[in-house]
């Protein structure tokens, strides 16, 4: 206070600090610019010049979603360079799953007080996850709230804009029993089920994220923030060589509540338990926490991020494409007459 007035500093909002956030995260954020974006960062919305000519019905899909309390591993860790995956993730996965390809991103990051080396860390993930998937980057806010976070504490959210002909939008109507689900694996636990983790090993087990568990290799902390897996640059290719009818990101609510999703009326999924390897993680939390076999599959992946629901004869040529570029895939089960559930069979 000077002179018996308030300043915006004074509030604790500090603007200075704010341009120079954005001077921080300017490269990485032009790095992710595809041919499309118009303008520079900085202006009051981001430009992009939608090219139509390449489609006969274009259909936009858009897609929001942040990371939940995964962030807590973040704050306790002191580490902040990976969550800008999960959020662009979290929401690129989704729009990939309508069968479209993402095309620009924007994220929300509201912080207590702003930190501009931390805010770099933190975009510069979203900048090189938006790389990876193929699309921009194009605005962004940063909200100081001095009062609202604890000191060094934030929350991030991103929304993600992806295109699609009109008649190749997933899921199709068509998928029926006979058709099988192949998995492709997770990266770990992605940014889902991280309230029951935390209860299980912070407060049940009293670990904190420095624990070394053997089994995990490594500290605790490293392996609950292994980033959510970007799928675009691997599934895209794969629409346009195989006939793939549906998709699934596994996200909150597991198997029981994502595969639902795509399967019309008279269709239910058998999901074949020992077809895939489940991750270390997963059996730990399990062992850790006394957690139901039901809880652990409708709270987490389970080492599974994306399901595809193609016709039986198009799964060997799926699981080899993906083969022939380093790329793990499983077939896990199939879709029966039903409605619209999923059973999940020990082998």
């Amino acid at each position: 206070m000077r002179g018996g007035s308030f300043s915006y500093r004074d509030a604790g909002v500090d603007v200075d600090a704010g341009n120079r956030a954005v001077e921080e995260i300017s490269e990485a954020v032009s790095s992710t610019y595809r041919p499309e974006v118009l303008g520079d960062l900085g202006g009051f919305g981001g430009l992009f010049a939608l090219d139509t000519a390449q489609y006969k019905e274009p259909v936009l899909v858009s897609g929001t979603d942040g990371v939940g309390t995964k962030l807590q591993i973040a704050f306790m860790t002191g580490r902040h360079g990976t969550i800008g995956q999960d959020a662009v993730a979290m929401c690129v996965n989704d729009v990939l799953a309508q069968g479209a390809e993402p095309l620009f991103f924007l994220d929300y990051l509201a912080v207590g007080k702003l930190d501009p080396l931390q805010v770099k860390e933190i975009v510069s993930g979203v900048a090189a996850a938006c790389k990876e998937s193929g699309c921009a980057l194009i605005g962004g806010e940063t909200a100081e709230m001095p009062g609202f976070y604890k000191a060094g504490e934030y929350d991030v959210a991103g929304f993600c804009v992806g295109i699609a002909e009109r008649e190749k939008l997933l899921p199709r109507a068509d998928i029926a029993p006979g058709d099988v689900l192949v998995g492709l694996p997770s990266s770990g636990l992605h940014s889902n089920g991280f309230s029951l983790v935390r209860k299980i090993c912070f407060e049940h087990k009293r670990m904190t994220t420095d624990t070394h568990v053997p089994e995990l290799q490594g500290p605790l902390g490293s392996q609950l923030l292994t980033p959510t897996r970007l799928y675009p640059k691997v599934v895209l290719p794969l629409l346009g060589q195989h006939e793939i009818k549906g998709i699934v990101h596994i996200t909150g609510g597991g198997f029981y509540d994502n595969i639902p999703r795509a399967l019309p009326k008279g269709t239910a999924a058998e999901i074949d338990l020992g077809s895939w390897p489940v991750l270390p993680i997963f059996t730990l939390l399990q062992r850790w926490g006394g957690v139901a076999d039901y809880e652990m599959f409708r709270t987490f992946n389970m080492g599974i991020g994306m399901v595809l629901l193609l016709p039986e004869k198009e799964a060997e040529g799926v699981i080899q494409t993906l083969a022939a570029q380093g790329e793990l895939a499983f077939p896990i089960g199939k879709v029966v007459a039903g409605e619209r559930t999923v059973s999940i069979r020990r082998g």
